[in-house]
């Protein structure tokens, strides 16, 4: 990966020479925080060597350099998800890119379905820890010890520092976040009602189907990581309703200008 890895560097240098301090990873409708940045660069994925195309409807497949809340940040407008196809490497190469370029915190939003029954629609909740039941992990096969070493620890890895200041920042903006586990399956198909109580039973606050695979590469690589996750339906509910992309981006996109906020605010809050 790391011949792939400087291609697109090189690549990405012949247009820019921004270097970010944080990268951004935006989930599925959470997409608007981009017209609050300051656009330095922005590249199509199709056109960076290495880089997936996104399939999943609400993600826009853009890598955009430029200035928010005063931090110079680089952003994914769109992720890749394993049941698109993709191999939990392609998954998570644009981590890797974006470590070469300068990163040193990631910044990750999702859209979830709640399995706690104190979680509902519309609410957000930071993730303070993860079960990961995706169908394999990004650092199987030969390691790179220049990135990271071969068995990275998970312990903490979301950020506690970045998590007390997310929890002040909502506080001050009377914004309420909850806080959990978040369980990454791989998708695409919503879960049945046996499988919200199993992922309930074994520690799960919410489900959905990314994020996960980049943390993991992200802490190999020694980024700082924080994520956030919309809630955006009741799986914990005894008899939910049918749901539906669409109903899933409607929700994300009402809950993300607190979203917005504190991603926001939290940067300014983050040292250079």
């Amino acid at each position: 990966m790391s011949n792939q890895v400087q291609k697109a560097i090189d690549f990405i240098r012949e247009y820019t020479t921004f270097i970010p301090e944080s990268g951004i990873i935006l989930g599925t409708g959470l997409g608007e925080l981009v017209n609050e940045i300051d656009v330095s660069c922005e590249l199509d994925y199709d056109t960076i060597p290495g880089f997936s195309v996104s399939t999943v409807e609400g993600h826009h497949g853009k890598l955009i350099f430029g200035i928010l809340s005063g931090h110079n940040i680089v952003v994914m407008k769109g992720r890749f998800h394993f049941y698109e196809g993709y191999s939990m490497q392609q998954i998570v190469f644009p981590v890797y890119v974006m470590k070469q370029l300068g990163i040193k915190n990631l910044l990750v939003s999702n859209a979830s379905g709640a399995l706690n029954p104190d979680f509902f629609a519309g609410d957000l909740m930071l993730i303070s820890d993860h079960i990961n039941l995706q169908p394999g992990n990004p650092l199987i096969g030969k390691n790179n010890d220049r990135v990271g070493p071969r068995f990275p620890d998970m312990i903490n890895a979301y950020d506690q520092i970045l998590i007390q200041k997310a929890i002040e920042i909502a506080a001050k903006s009377n914004i309420e976040v909850k806080s959990g586990v978040y369980v990454s399956v791989p998708g695409p198909v919503l879960e049945t009602q046996a499988e919200y109580k199993y992922l309930r039973i074994i520690g799960g606050d919410v489900v959905g189907m990314s994020t996960v695979p980049e943390i993991i590469a992200a802490r190999h690589a020694g980024i700082r990581c924080f994520a956030i996750s919309v809630i955006t339906d009741e799986g914990w509910r005894e008899n939910p309703e049918p749901l539906t992309i669409a109903q899933i981006i409607s929700v994300a996109s009402k809950s993300e200008p607190k979203m917005t906020l504190i991603m926001k605010e939290l940067l300014k809050s983050i040292e250079s």
